[in-house]
């Protein structure tokens, strides 16, 4: 699973790259090159649907659960919509709901809940859904290598859940959630931890500002930091418990 695999927290900043393309299954990370890492994340997608499963007593088709994998690797990073997904597969949404908790259940599959308290707002109330290892997301997405994962238009909800997963695992909260509005303001992850409230925002860009929903989150929520994290090396603040941290930073300093 790839709870047990190699984490960004023991590789070091150098190994981000790879690790963020190929994922962390031993056997995908150290692949002699890209191509050999991505037949072996093949053929354990096929592996675990058509042999793993059923030995764990699932006895729903592989090629429905494939087709569902397949279709939660285009909506990753979004709030879950099961009506949508129902419509596209030509299931029921009660169908769709089973599928996502089995491999949510397995480890592969993660929903992000929504945190939302008395504001005054329309807050979000769904989940937020992911694949968990971003090596199996690129193989669902027949993503070969780094170009086709840079010109891809999910390289950004790609990199924001490699993120937010090597976040949940260095920093092991007490509580995990991500926060939206219905009026446009959002962050990804509000962590509990130790009696603080924080607030992380992941940006694939290469020097993130500050914004109207880091604002917003940052009053509304009583967050005590916000941390803003990126691919890039630097650190630095950008307002009163804002700071931009490289995400290799982060999470070997969590």
């Amino acid at each position: 699973m790839p709870l047990e695999g190699f984490r960004l927290a023991d590789l070091g900043a150098d190994a981000l790259d790879r690790h963020w393309l190929r994922g962390g299954f031993p056997l995908a990370y150290t692949a002699r090159n890209d191509a050999d890492s991505l037949v072996w994340r093949r053929q354990f997608l096929q592996t675990f649907l058509e042999r793993d499963l059923p030995q764990l007593g699932v006895t729903i088709p592989a090629v429905a659960l494939r087709r569902f994998w397949s279709m939660v690797a285009h909506y990753h990073g979004q709030i879950w919509n099961g009506a949508e997904l129902a419509r596209a597969l030509a299931v029921s949404e009660s169908t769709v709901r089973r599928y996502l908790d089995l491999m949510t259940g397995v480890f592969l599959v993660r929903q992000l809940p929504p945190w939302f308290e008395n504001l005054g707002k329309r807050q979000v109330k769904s989940p937020k859904v992911y694949v968990r290892d971003s090596g199996l997301l690129h193989a669902l997405l027949g993503l070969a290598g780094r170009r086709d994962l840079e010109h891809h238009p999910k390289v950004g909800a790609s990199w924001e859940g490699y993120a937010v997963e090597e976040i949940l695992k260095a920093l092991n909260p007490d509580d995990a959630y991500y926060w939206a509005t219905h009026n446009g303001a959002e962050i990804d992850l509000v962590l509990f931890k130790n009696d603080r409230r924080i607030g992380v925002e992941c940006k694939r860009m290469d020097a993130p500002t500050l914004t109207p929903s880091m604002r917003i989150a940052l009053a509304d929520l009583k967050l005590d930091e916000l941390r803003v994290v990126y691919p890039g090396e630097k650190r630095y603040p950008l307002a009163d418990r804002v700071e931009v941290v490289p995400l290799a930073e982060f999470v070997q300093a969590t």
